[in-house]
């Protein structure tokens, strides 16, 4: 699958010294959704603000669709569309008119029919004649993402696109990136929400500090780095984890009821078989058990603490 935005050594360093971003490299696959993770202050912004033309790179190279974003911005700038973190929508003015000034900035010709499908998958369509000052913070949201897709961009950039909306707003925005995704868009997500990568995204980059740490496909992600656990629900309390179990790291619960096997999926043995061997040879007995498996965040909080 080609590239539709390829960014080579790309760098940025602020006046006063502060280095944003250091040597990234990275490549986003046409019609996928990336989903970009990182701590506050990684990078994520300042790389998202280089490749839409709004911050000008320090070093490097960017391209999209083949277009650098230096020297052919208008043809690079006429293909992105960003919804950024904050709301600056023109207050006084209506939802419709906004998205056909937004449109026009862009050379379209008007095209009202557009529109009218953007502002329905957004459920804004009998809000268009309302002006933005009346909205709540969740629509003045989707309209940020009307006007973000006002004029048929090929990549679309959400830069927190949730950030301080209600769960159910939140699932009608994740219905319509799948959406964009199946009509070929390209989407680039950054999130807090992690639940939204690991839902959303086809592969996961995670910057920190300004350096991409890894870029994988998130099942291979969470199958090579996830682990899994087993949980035993004991039949008596134990008052501390026998000697003789000490080799497989078992965690005793609060309640004193539940002991917490971790294992490797990867390895060649789980130990789970002499797990079970040695615990009736302890005198362990339990009542029931279960598996379950590190989340996207868990895997995201392991691999920025291990930088």
């Amino acid at each position: 699958m080609r590239s539709v935005i390829s960014i080579k050594g790309l760098s940025k360093t602020y006046a006063g010294g502060f280095k944003a971003l250091d040597d990234v490299d990275l490549e986003i696959r046409q019609g996928e959704i990336f989903g970009l993770l990182g701590p506050n202050g990684a990078g994520k912004t300042t790389l998202i603000n280089i490749v839409c033309g709004i911050v000008m790179p320090s070093g490097g190279e960017v391209f999209v669709n083949g277009h650098s974003i230096i020297t052919e911005f208008r043809q690079t700038r006429a293909r992105i569309g960003l919804v950024p973190q904050e709301l600056p929508t023109e207050t006084f003015e209506t939802v419709i008119n906004t998205l056909r000034f937004s449109r026009g900035l862009f050379g379209y010709r008007p095209d009202d029919k557009h529109l009218e499908k953007v502002l329905r998958s957004l459920s804004l369509w009998d809000k268009r004649d309302t002006m933005i000052m009346h909205l709540s913070g969740g629509m003045k949201r989707r309209v940020l993402i009307a006007k973000a897709l006002s004029h048929e961009p090929d990549v679309l950039f959400l830069d927190e696109p949730t950030a301080g909306v209600d769960v159910e707003l939140r699932q009608d925005m994740w219905n319509v990136v799948e959406s964009l995704r199946q009509e070929g868009v390209t989407v680039i997500l950054t999130t807090h929400y992690i639940e939204e990568a690991e839902q959303l995204a086809d592969r996961i980059g995670v910057i920190n500090d300004g350096r991409i740490i890894i870029v994988e496909d998130k099942s291979k992600l969470m199958r090579d780095l996830g682990k899994k656990q087993l949980l035993l629900h004991l039949n008596d309390p134990l008052d501390a984890v026998p000697a003789e179990l000490a080799r497989y790291d078992l965690e005793l619960g609060d309640d004193s009821l539940e002991l917490t096997y971790n294992y490797d999926t990867k390895g060649e043995h789980t130990g789970i078989t002499d797990l079970m061997k040695d615990l009736r040879g302890a005198g362990i007995r339990f009542n029931d058990l279960q598996t379950s498996q590190s989340s996207l965040e868990e895997i995201f909080v392991d691999l920025v603490n291990r930088k």
